[in-house]
């Protein structure tokens, strides 16, 4: 069966992937470096409903070939995610601080690497990560270095998610929110990936934290990356 141009794949002449594929020819991410659904699409707006967190929108949107539809949109402030680790992340097998939270949405209780949203406007997303750590976990960073983002669920919801790894921990004592109900625990990396293998670590932005610094983080930890402004 051949493969549709528009679908990437492979040269058969060449062998080499079709720019589709590679990414050559995809468009930017919305906004560039930062999160919002794409307000050029968008032809008109019917607020659902204003929440503590999230907000709920019926969107009227002109698709790509030019024929309008309707979309549901969650909109989202974004959130900064951290992967702790209590000894050097070069070492072969460094400890890892997670969290053991209750979620009432995944049915009961499950392992994350610490995250939260920003308190203000004007909160940054390293500051953001660095209160959320200290706050969930006792402990302060004494360098918190910006690894990647991830668009949780782009099929309904703008929410990006800022994920950093922090070294040099140092006890500072908790501040929880009054309806998180949480257990701190240090595995070894090695015990961590075992858990996202076995399906006993199934949380996103855990996941693609832990896997992240599993597979990049010795090669863009001296980068000293930036984060995109909020």
């Amino acid at each position: 069966m051949s493969t549709p141009a528009h679908q990437g794949g492979t040269d058969p002449q060449s062998g080499a992937q079709s720019g589709a594929e590679s990414g050559k020819d995809r468009a930017p991410f919305p906004g560039g470096a930062a999160a919002g659904a794409d307000s050029t699409a968008r032809i008109a707006r019917e607020e659902i409903y204003d929440g503590r967190i999230v907000r709920l929108s019926r969107d009227s949107v002109r698709f790509p070939d030019g024929e309008v539809g309707v979309l549901e949109l969650i909109r989202h402030p974004g959130a900064a995610a951290v992967v702790p680790f209590l000894d050097s992340p070069l070492e072969p097998n460094p400890r890892i601080v997670l969290v053991y939270q209750y979620r009432y949405a995944a049915g009961g209780l499950i392992y994350e690497v610490p995250a939260g949203i920003p308190r203000t406007p004007r909160e940054s997303w390293e500051e953001c990560a660095a209160r959320e750590l200290a706050e969930e976990t006792g402990f302060q960073a004494d360098d918190l270095r910006y690894l990647s983002r991830i668009l949780t669920t782009p099929g309904f919801t703008d929410e990006v998610i800022h994920l950093f790894a922090a070294t040099g921990l140092q006890e500072v004592g908790t501040q929880r929110d009054p309806d998180e109900f949480l257990e701190v625990v240090t595995l070894r990396f090695s015990k961590v990936l075992h858990m996202v293998e076995a399906g006993e670590i199934v949380d996103g932005k855990s996941v693609a934290g832990l896997l992240f610094a599993a597979s990049f983080l010795s090669s863009v930890w001296p980068e000293k990356r930036r984060p995109p402004p909020r």
